[in-house]
């Protein structure tokens, strides 16, 4: 381990952490509002700039966990830098992308980066005071929701007044800065997960999500009932049992599936996965609700740059509840704080079930959603990194994450295919269609509610981040391995 007085202060470790985590945030979401943009430039069908989000969420799905592991394992800090590095090549490959296929390529290899996020939080856990922990991760968890939302914000001006190109240039450059501190400010830990990487689950796990999630983010052009569809699902679930099956037995497992079966665990996982329905489909829908003209019955004919304003009071708030998160779940505890993020999201979907004819009511609605995504993000995030043990951190919170962003691409299809199959013959979307697709966000919200009520009050380990800093490695497996202790005051 380095020298602890040579180690950089915690706090420039986690603006370097920050920058990094807010450059990867803006590039989940700076697409999503010129899609149609990118299309027309790059001359190509709709059915295929989708998969400018498509390809980086199958990548980022399938790298996430496997980038999660390799940190416990090689160290959190050297896989963070590649993960830097990859968005940063990603950016600059799309950037310069003539054609969708090189940009597609782009972003696939964008989609390695999606370890950024569970490799930070491990960073957190390994070199922060203990005290710190809980507020630090709610910072990160915020900065990822707010960044992803001001991405909406930022696409319309930075297209209007420069091109589609500066949406990867931009971030582009902040990764670069973000790997080169990160390379050579941040300290690297010496906590490791013991064996070698299982790459046969690591191929399963690949193979599971891909099967699922190709069908779920193609439901809606191939059709719900094709067998293309249908063949992919069922591969999904064989490749999955397997998946398990391997896990179980192997010795160094990618996924220790008795650390899923852990009690915060599973249910923070239930959690982000509703969770995540609800923020990604809202995202990817609310935008062309806005920017449909009067005419239809419903919209306000907004611009992509006036869409993205009224949505900017949601980035804001959920950065500032987020922010603070960390006094409330010191507190109230982390169950309530996301009890009460599940609670606010309900309120702000049940508003737009019956109240969307104006742009006041919509930016209501959002500021409230925002407040609840800020608090119920940092918890999860909070929830998950505090209740595993040390070495398995990255593996966990890089899990939770995943299925976040899987539940989003579930709710996405999902909602996509309510609003289509209201329109006739080819049509626009009906304001009904849209009621019905707020109306099945809210029922998952409150599902979502109800798996936060299933979440056990939280415990900690007391003293093993101290002691994992003084002892050696062979001692450190002891003390991960041990019992739990000491109830959190809630």
């Amino acid at each position: 381990m380095t020298d602890p007085a040579r180690r950089a202060p915690y706090r420039v470790t986690f603006a370097v952490l920050a920058t990094g985590v807010m450059a990867y945030a803006l590039l989940q979401s700076l697409v999503v509002p010129v899609l149609p943009t990118i299309q027309h430039e790059l001359h190509t069908t709709q059915n295929n700039v989708t998969w400018v989000l498509t390809g980086y969420l199958l990548s980022a799905s399938v790298c996430t966990p496997i980038m999660g592991r390799l940190g416990d394992s090689w160290g959190k800090v050297r896989m963070l830098v590649v993960a830097l590095v990859a968005l940063a090549v990603g950016c600059v490959l799309s950037a310069l992308a003539g054609s969708i296929g090189v940009m597609i390529i782009g972003r696939v290899i964008q989609g390695a980066g999606g370890g950024v996020l569970p490799l930070s939080f491990g960073i957190i856990r390994d070199e922060f005071p203990e005290e710190r922990v809980s507020g630090a991760i709610g910072v990160l968890a915020a900065l990822t929701a707010a960044g992803s939302g001001l991405g909406i914000v930022l696409a319309g001006p930075l297209v209007a007044v420069l091109s589609p190109h500066w949406l990867f240039w931009l971030p582009g450059a902040v990764l670069v800065v973000a790997a080169l501190t990160t390379r050579f400010v941040v300290p690297e830990s010496g906590i490791r997960m013991a064996g070698r990487v299982n790459w046969v689950a690591a191929a399963l796990l690949s193979g599971w999500l891909v099967a699922l999630l190709l069908p779920i983010s193609e439901g809606p052009i191939w059709g719900w009932h094709s067998a293309r569809v249908v063949r992919l699902i069922g591969l999904a679930v064989l490749l999955a049992v397997a998946w398990v099956l391997v896990e179980t037995r192997s010795r160094h497992p990618l996924i220790d599936m008795q650390m899923m079966r852990i009690p915060v665990v599973w249910t923070s996982n239930l959690v982000a996965l509703l969770f995540g329905a609800g923020m990604y489909a809202t995202m990817a829908f609310l935008p062309q609700f806005m920017q449909t003209s009067p005419s239809a019955g419903y919209g306000f004919g907004a611009s992509i740059t006036e869409s993205g304003l009224i949505l900017l009071p949601s980035c804001i708030v959920m950065f500032g509840f987020g922010i603070s998160s960390g006094r409330l779940t010191a507190r109230f505890g982390s169950k309530q704080v996301l009890l009460a993020g599940a609670i606010a999201s309900i309120v702000s979907f049940v508003i737009l079930l019956g109240a969307r004819e104006h742009p006041w009511e919509v930016v209501v609605a959002q500021a409230i959603s925002g407040a609840g995504l800020g608090l119920a993000f940092a918890a999860m995030s909070s929830l998950v990194v505090e209740g595993v043990p040390i070495d398995q951190t990255g593996v966990a919170s890089g899990m939770n994450a995943n299925i976040r962003t899987i539940g989003g691409s579930i709710g996405a299809a999902a909602v996509s295919s309510i609003v289509a199959a209201s329109a006739h013959r080819g049509g626009l979307p009906t304001n009904s269609g849209y009621g019905h697709a707020f109306l099945l966000l809210t029922i998952t919200t409150a599902a979502a509610a109800g798996a936060a009520l299933l979440v056990p009050k939280r415990r900690r380990a007391v003293g093993v981040i101290e002691f994992a800093r003084a002892k050696p490695h062979a001692e450190l497996g002891l003390v991960a391995a041990g019992t739990l202790v000491g109830d959190d005051p809630e």
